[in-house]
């Protein structure tokens, strides 16, 4: 039997708005630093009605992402909750699809804007096998002490033993497909945020990461026993704001733009993808065409790079060995460069910058489970 997977990072799925840009500049929009608000009253009103305005052409364009990637179960990353996921997919996903995902899961995790992962399934596969949901474990309580995790580099950030190792979740989830059981653990690591203390934003944030990347290694091991974990049936989703290559974009523009494909030192997948625990699927494309979002600081930072991922165990990698993921590009806005011979016609409406479905693309495989 055969299960269709995915994993999608929706970016700010809401039901209520983000006010918090009247102090913090950082997550005020574009749009609205234009202006001269003078009072918080204005800047709310002002912020409702440009959330509105913005919001329908954007989730139309996620809706069809996610119906493109046909997953029988998709994971998705920054969801607000249940509710906001209940609206999306029946006011834009049930009507784009004519099928609906019935089975919704999210719990509050550590965000501290409320946005976490979230599971959406079907009842059963495109095949016909029944998808069961068995139970939902959050690890988001667990601490750098609780599992030996805090290091120099950790309190060198500010973080102390006591503090929280995810700073979404990692949500365990048991299913059964056809009778069969399968477990799937959803992943929203630390972003990379900007530079500090001389290091760019990805090394300086590293040791957050490899701290969560370590921590779901353990999860599966307990859970699992470390000698039998690579040869059960589970899955890793999510994103994990790391790569372990990019490709590095250079060029004046479209007509000029040269691509090359550089390998990173270190990653915090290294963690998971180490001593065969598990295999990422995705690098079974070739190195110029596993890439799932495009990140721009200016032109001279600009990189393609695969941030989400599905990880599978090493027995469900062997079983599946001639699957090929999917990577849904068609919601990328026109400002994202396509290398040569991967051009794709974008979704309706797709703006330059906004709307898009999201900066991120739906990774989607089909997996037999046997």
């Amino acid at each position: 039997m055969s299960l269709r997977l995915a994993t999608f990072n929706v970016e700010n799925l809401m039901n209520r708005f983000d006010f918090s840009g009247f102090r913090n500049q950082l997550n005020q929009d574009r749009t609205l630093a234009l202006f001269d608000i003078r009072s918080e009253a204005e800047y709310r009103a002002l912020e409702q009605a440009r959330a509105i305005a913005h919001s329908d052409d954007t989730r139309q364009l996620t809706a069809l992402a996610i119906a493109a990637a046909r997953a029988d179960i998709i994971c998705m990353q920054e969801v607000d909750n249940v509710e906001a996921l209940k609206a999306f997919e029946y006011g834009y996903l049930f009507k784009m699809v004519g099928q609906g995902y019935r089975q919704k899961y999210t719990t509050a995790g550590n965000d501290s804007r409320g946005i976490d992962v979230a599971l959406m399934m079907r009842d059963e596969t495109a095949h016909g096998q029944p998808i069961e949901f068995v139970r939902m474990t959050s690890h988001a309580h667990l601490t750098f002490g609780e599992l030996g995790l805090h290091t120099p580099e950790l309190a060198a950030l500010g973080q102390e033993p006591h503090e929280r190792i995810f700073r979404r979740d990692c949500l365990e989830i048991d299913l059964k497909i056809g009778g069969k059981p399968f477990t799937l653990y959803l992943v929203h690591f630390k972003s990379m945020g900007s530079p500090r203390n001389g290091l760019d934003g990805r090394q300086a944030t590293m040791p957050i990461r490899f701290a969560e990347a370590r921590a779901v290694r353990h999860i599966i091991e307990q859970r699992f026993g470390r000698e039998h974990a690579p040869n059960r049936r589970w899955a890793i989703c999510g994103d994990m704001n790391d790569y372990r290559q990019r490709i590095v974009i250079d060029g004046e523009g479209p007509s000029d733009y040269r691509f090359e494909v550089r390998d990173e030192p270190v990653s915090c997948l290294d963690v998971l993808l180490q001593d065969g625990f598990c295999e990422n699927v995705v690098e079974r494309r070739p190195e110029m065409d596993r890439w799932t979002l495009y990140h721009t600081r200016g032109p001279l930072e600009r990189h393609l790079c695969q941030l989400d991922y599905i990880l599978v165990s090493r027995s469900l990698a062997e079983d599946n060995a001639g699957a090929i993921p999917d990577i849904i590009r068609n919601g990328q806005p026109w400002r994202t460069p396509f290398p040569p011979g991967q051009e794709v016609d974008r979704f309706p409406r797709a703006g330059w910058d906004r709307p898009k479905a999201s900066d991120h693309c739906p990774v989607a495989v089909t997996l037999d489970i046997v």
